[in-house]
């Protein structure tokens, strides 16, 4: 199998900057003329049924990265968590991660951290907020909500030592126009719970009525394979096994395929994974 135009492209600084004025801008449009209804409400109170959890380590060491760009990650994650942290899904309504969060700006208090861009990483104010937009993909796949909108990371940046999740289980976002959007179908509202810990990002995906079905995600068809032009590709695909009350299988279903040039030699073993960022 070969991916068509997997060679890296270079663009102009111009050309990028005018992509993404251009980008973002339809992105407002896109806010304010469509029809779809996004989440509004935030409930203090908990709903009741803890449907999935998961946590991610704050503070991993990378291959070349300064650590006080990991710290000042943390800085950022606590204000976008109390942005998402509570808000409630209601049947038809759509999570907008930056909806939700606003633009991260010096002026809320964002503060440098890492960014990803085209195969290499920088210090950006805001940076680190995929960290958390991973996590609620993550855990949108073991629930019944639909993900209607999701951007994969197009470069494998860091190896995979310690990864807890599959290859391509994240979600890279940027702002406006790189957006993560979950979409109720279900009949009864989803509370998100977010929030820093000590020593770990955490978050919950609960309910007001309880979820009679599990879910298993899991890897296949994975491979790394060399191109014409030098480097290495990876590629995978995400499935969702679903199961009832009583724990039998009642379904298997592709959720994504994923392709990304690998920015490091594929044999190597240390040093993090997007995951982490």
């Amino acid at each position: 199998m070969r991916i068509p135009n997997s060679e890296p492209k270079k663009r102009s600084k111009t050309r990028l900057f005018g992509g993404q004025i251009y980008f973002s801008t339809l992105r407002y449009f896109s806010w304010y003329i469509n029809r779809r209804k996004y989440t509004k409400v935030r409930k203090s109170k908990t709903l009741p049924f803890l449907v999935f959890g998961h946590q991610t380590p704050l503070l991993r060491p990378l291959r070349n990265v300064d650590m006080w760009l990991q710290h000042n990650k943390i800085i950022n994650l606590r204000l976008a968590t109390a942005k998402t942290d509570s808000v409630v899904i209601r049947p038809r309504e759509t999570f907008s991660f930056w909806r939700s969060i606003g633009k991260p700006a010096k002026s809320k208090g964002y503060v440098e951290g890492i960014v990803l861009h085209n195969g290499s990483f920088h210090p950006g104010i805001g940076g680190g907020l995929c960290q958390l937009s991973n996590l609620i993909y993550w855990m949108t796949l073991h629930t019944p909500l639909t993900v209607v909108e999701r951007w994969r990371h197009d470069y494998d940046v860091f190896p995979d030592a310690n990864r807890a999740q599959p290859f391509g289980s994240g979600a890279t976002v940027a702002y406006n126009y790189i957006d993560l959007q979950i979409r109720n179908d279900t009949a009864t509202e989803f509370q998100l719970r977010t929030w820093v810990g000590d020593s770990h990002l955490h978050g919950e995906w609960r309910s007001a009525q309880p979820v009679n079905f599990q879910y298993e995600i899991y890897e296949s068809n994975h491979f790394i394979f060399p191109e014409w032009w030098g480097g290495y590709v990876r590629h995978n695909e995400l499935r969702r096994k679903v199961f009832d009350f009583n724990g039998n299988q009642i379904g298997d279903k592709l959720v994504t395929e994923n392709h990304a040039i690998m920015m490091y030699d594929p044999l190597l073993q240390d040093g993090g994974s997007l995951n982490d960022y």
